[in-house]
C-alpha cells in the first residue's frame, strides 16, 4: 500500500519512487497499513500526503518552510506544513504567522488558512512528519518519515542553489543541519505557536518579530532570484 503520488511530477517523482523502493519506506507503509487496519484515523488523507511534492516541484523551490506534524483534528491538514483547507479558519500558529506578516510586511491577515498560494509561489511547505494519527500529536515519530525528510532536505542541498529555509522549531533546526550555507541560507527562529512564537535560544531568535519573511526575500534578491510574494488575499 503505497500513499499516492500520481500528481508529483519531475525530480520529487523520480525521487519518491526511489525512496519507495527502500526498506526503511516499505517499514513505513506497512506501518500506515497496520494502523488503517486498526481502525485508527491517519491525517491528512493518504492521497494528501505529498501535495507539497505535487504543488512545488524541486526545480522550482525558492523557499523550504519546515514544520513538525501535520495537524491532528479532522478537516485540517492537506499535505502542506501550517496549511488548511479552505473554509477552516487559521489554527493558532497560523495567526503567529499571519501577525509576523503584517508586522513585518505589512500585510493584510487573510481570514482563511489556505497555503496554497505559497506552494505554487515556489515555497515548499514541508513537515517533518508526513502523517499523524487523529488526536495524537507526534503518534507517528520514528516510523521513518524523519529520514525521509532528512532525505529531503539533503536533495534540495544537492540539487538546488540560493534556496532560503525558514527553520521554525527545534525539529526543523535538527533537519537543517544538513544544509550547505556555501550554497544556501538557513533563518531559525522558535516555533510559532503560542507556546514558542516568543521564546529566544541560544542560536535562534523568537518567531514573533524575528521579519524572517523580509529577510528571506532580501537574501533571495541578492542572489538574482526574484523575491517571494508573501501575501494571501
Amino acid at each position: 500500500m503505497k500513499v499516492d503520488i500520481k500528481l508529483v511530477n519531475g525530480c520529487w517523482k523520480d525521487f519518491l519512487q526511489h525512496e519507495f523502493s527502500l526498506d526503511y519506506m516499505k517499514d513505513l507503509e506497512d506501518f500506515l497499513k497496520s494502523e488503517l487496519v486498526e481502525g485508527k484515523i491517519i491525517y491528512p488523507p493518504l492521497d494528501e500526503v505529498y501535495t507539497a511534492f505535487s504543488l512545488t516541484p524541486l526545480e522550482e523551490v525558492k523557499c523550504c518552510i519546515i514544520g513538525q506534524d501535520p495537524y491532528f483534528l479532522a478537516g485540517l491538514a492537506h499535505g502542506l506544513a501550517f496549511s488548511v483547507k479552505d473554509g477552516v479558519s487559521p489554527p493558532r500558529s497560523l495567526i503567529n504567522i499571519y501577525k509576523e506578516l503584517e508586522s513585518d510586511l505589512g500585510l493584510i491577515k487573510p481570514t482563511g488558512g489556505n497555503l496554497t498560494q505559497w506552494a505554487k509561489s515556489g515555497v515548499f511547505l514541508l513537515n517533518t512528519l508526513l502523517t499523524v494519527e487523529e488526536n495524537k500529536a507526534g503518534s507517528h515519530k520514528r516510523k521513518g518519515w524523519e529520514k525521509l525528510t532528512i532525505k529531503v532536505i539533503q536533495e534540495l542541498n544537492e540539487k538546488k542553489e540560493n534556496v532560503v529555509f525558514l527553520a521554525w522549531g527545534k525539529d526543523a533546526h535538527k533537519v537543517c543541519q544538513y544544509v550547505d550555507l556555501n550554497k544556501h541560507c538557513v533563518i531559525q527562529t522558535s516555533h510559532p505557536s503560542p507556546l514558542g512564537a516568543k521564546k529566544v535560544g541560544k542560536d535562534f531568535d523568537a518567531f514573533l518579530g524575528s521579519n524572517c519573511f523580509s529577510k528571506a526575500n532580501k537574501w533571495l534578491e541578492r542572489k538574482g532570484v526574484e523575491s517571494i510574494d508573501w501575501s494571501l488575499l
